[in-house]
C-alpha cells in the first residue's frame, strides 16, 4: 500500500530556502510552514453557521521570503505549469491577477487593505512557495498557500502571531479567496490551517457571536485506539471557483431568509420542512441534519464510540449525495468500497464534485480497504487513486 509521503518538514523548508536562493540570489529572511486540512465532519455548514470538525494534515505548503524597497509583489511557485507573477503591490485588487497567483497576491492585497505590516508592503516582497498538499483533492491547497504566505508578511514584519494577528490572517485568506479568487468559502480551511493543534481536531463553530468560544480543540484519539484516517483522492478534479460551491452557498441564503434566521444551521428540521422549494428545502435539510451530526460525532469521540463516529460519517455521506448534490461517481464509488472493505464509515470530504473521500479504517484492514479501492478504480477504467493518512498536525508557524 503506497501513501502519499508529507515529506520531512525540515527538509522542506530547507528546500523552500534553496529555491528562493536560487530564484532570487539572496537568503530569504523567513520561511512558513501552513497546513493542508481534512474535514472529519461538518461539510457545507460553515458558510450556513453551522459547526465543523476538521484537522491539519502533516502536508502542508512552505513560503520563503524576503523583503523588497520598489514596491513590487514577486511570486514564484515550484508547482508544475505555474508561472511567476509579479507587480505593484498597490495595484493589487480583484481581477488584477491570474491562476494560483490570485490566492497569494490576494492574501497581500487583503492583509494591506486591513492595515497589517504596513511598512512590508509598502516596500513589496518576494515570496517563493512548495508544497505538499494535493491539488485539486479537496484538502485545502488553497488555503494552505493562503495563510502559508499570509503568516509571511506578519514573520517579515516581526510580528507575533497571537491570536488576535491570527484571526486577521484568517479574515485576509477568507476576502482573499472570496473576492480575488472567486470562491466564496465560509472560513474553515484558513481557520483550522491556522488554529490546528497537534493530535486535535478543531471544533469551530461559526454560528457563536464570539469566535473564540465558538473554537476547541477535541483530541483525536483515533490513533490510541488501533484506527486510521485513511485519505483517499480520487484525483477528479475539484474547482470551487467554478460557480456550483456559490450556488449551494446561494441556495442556503435563501433558505436563512426565508426561515428568518440568521444563521440556517440553527434553525430545525420541522421549520425545514415547510420550505416550498424542494431544492432549497434539500440544501437546508442538509446543513440542518449535518449540523447535528457533528455535535455527535464530538460526543463520540469523547467516549471513544467509533461505531458511532463511523455511522455518522456514512449519514453525512448520504447527505451530501442526495440533498447537498456535491459528490461525484468517485467518491461513492470509493465510500461503498471502503466500507465493505473493513472501514467503520466513510464519507466525502471538502467542498466536493471530486475530490477526496475519508476512511475511518481499523489499522489491520488497511491494507485491504487500499486493494479492493485500487481493483474498483482500475475495473473502471479509472486512474488510481492516491492514498494519504490523516495524522492531525499543528497549525501555521514559521519554520
Amino acid at each position: 500500500m503506497e501513501i502519499l509521503d508529507p515529506g520531512s518538514p525540515m527538509a522542506l523548508a530547507e528546500s523552500t530556502r534553496t529555491a528562493f536562493t536560487d530564484w532570487t540570489g539572496r537568503r530569504p529572511e523567513v520561511v512558513v510552514r501552513a497546513p493542508g486540512r481534512v474535514n472529519l465532519i461538518g461539510e457545507h455548514v460553515d458558510y450556513a453557521g453551522g459547526p465543523v470538525l476538521p484537522m491539519a494534515l502533516p502536508h502542508a505548503t512552505y513560503a520563503a521570503a524576503a523583503r523588497r524597497e520598489d514596491g513590487l509583489l514577486r511570486l514564484r511557485s515550484a508547482a508544475d505549469g505555474a508561472d511567476d507573477w509579479e507587480g505593484p503591490v498597490s495595484g493589487l485588487g480583484p481581477g488584477s491577477v491570474p491562476g494560483w497567483a490570485a490566492y497569494a497576491a490576494g492574501v497581500v492585497w487583503a492583509l494591506r487593505e486591513d492595515g497589517v505590516a504596513p511598512d512590508v508592503l509598502r516596500g513589496g516582497l518576494d515570496v517563493a512557495v512548495g508544497s505538499t498538499v494535493p491539488r485539486g483533492a479537496g484538502l485545502s491547497s488553497s488555503a494552505a498557500l493562503l495563510c502559508a504566505v499570509g503568516v509571511t508578511v506578519t514573520e517579515a514584519a516581526g510580528l507575533g502571531l497571537d491570536d488576535a494577528l491570527r484571526a486577521r490572517v484568517v479574515a485576509a485568506g477568507i476576502r482573499a479567496e472570496a473576492e480575488m479568487a472567486g470562491a466564496p468559502t465560509g472560513g474553515m480551511d484558513q481557520t483550522v490551517s491556522v488554529y490546528a493543534r497537534r493530535g486535535h481536531l478543531l471544533l469551530v463553530d461559526f454560528g457563536a457571536p464570539d469566535p473564540v468560544a465558538g473554537r476547541r480543540h477535541v483530541a483525536s484519539g483515533v490513533e490510541q485506539a488501533g484506527l486510521a484516517l485513511l485519505v483517499v483522492d480520487t484525483r477528479v478534479s475539484h474547482a470551487l471557483g467554478d460557480g456550483a460551491y456559490a450556488e449551494r452557498r446561494a441556495d442556503c441564503d435563501r433558505a436563512a431568509r426565508l426561515l428568518g434566521r440568521a444563521h440556517l444551521a440553527h434553525a430545525g428540521l420541522d421549520e425545514v420542512a415547510g420550505l416550498p422549494d424542494d431544492r432549497v428545502r434539500r440544501r437546508a435539510r442538509h446543513v440542518v441534519s449535518e449540523t447535528a451530526r457533528v455535535h455527535e460525532v464530538v460526543a463520540a469521540l469523547e467516549a471513544e464510540d467509533w461505531a458511532g463516529v463511523g455511522r455518522a460519517m456514512d449519514a453525512s455521506h448520504a447527505s451530501l449525495r442526495d440533498d447537498h448534490e456535491v459528490s461525484a461517481p468517485e467518491l461513492d464509488v470509493t465510500v461503498e468500497v471502503a466500507r465493505e472493505a473493513g472501514a467503520l464509515g466513510a464519507r466525502m470530504t471538502g467542498g466536493g464534485f471530486g475530490g477526496s473521500a475519508i476512511a475511518l479504517v481499523p489499522r489491520e484492514h488497511l491494507p485491504g480497504v487500499a486493494a479492493a479501492l485500487a481493483a474498483a478504480y482500475e475495473g473502471r477504467g479509472w486512474r488510481a487513486p492516491h492514498l494519504l493518512l490523516a495524522e492531525p498536525a499543528a497549525g501555521a508557524a514559521h519554520c
